[in-house]
């Protein structure tokens, strides 16, 4: 009886650590992409200076067109509140990805994660946005933009 008490003490330690844990923010994996003018950019060159938005996405997606699209009339208004977004393609041949931009006239950066490495590194399937603190913490993974609570997500301890 005295050992059943005790396994169930040393179960329920371990889940309330996994839970207290669980509500810590995650170390963002660092990455070198270059982009389609093919200057290498680095994430942890934004890290204690701005926060960053990721979004990942593939030419193929009717959904990750529209977030593009949606992302470019935001931009504006995440820079002046010091945040980058930084839009990732997914696994596409740098001229597809190039063809299919030049339409759209986006003003920020698009990076080329041939191999797909970073994606999976941030467990990113698409559509995927990826919140990083100016600390380099993922503060928010999801298939949506989290417009009502960004501001406290991202800018927290800014």
């Amino acid at each position: 009886m005295k050992s059943y008490l005790k396994i169930l003490i040393f179960v329920s330690l371990l889940l309330q650590a996994n839970l207290i844990m669980a509500k810590e923010p995650l170390v963002s994996p660092d990455f070198e992409l270059q982009d389609i003018r093919q200057d290498i950019i680095t994430l942890s060159s934004y890290k204690e200076q701005q926060p960053v938005v990721l979004f990942f996405w593939a030419t193929w997606s009717p959904y990750c067109v529209n977030e593009l699209r949606v992302l470019n009339n935001m931009y504006a208004g995440l820079v002046k509140e010091g945040i980058e977004v930084l839009s990732i393609n997914v696994g596409e041949l740098p001229d597809t990805v190039e063809n299919f931009i030049k339409s759209y006239n986006l003003a920020y950066r698009i990076l080329l994660d041939k191999d797909t490495s970073v994606s999976t590194a941030f467990k990113a399937e698409i559509p995927a946005y990826v919140l990083i603190n100016k600390k380099g913490q993922v503060v928010f993974r999801d298939d949506y933009f989290p417009y009502e609570k960004y501001k406290e997500l991202i800018l927290e301890g800014k």
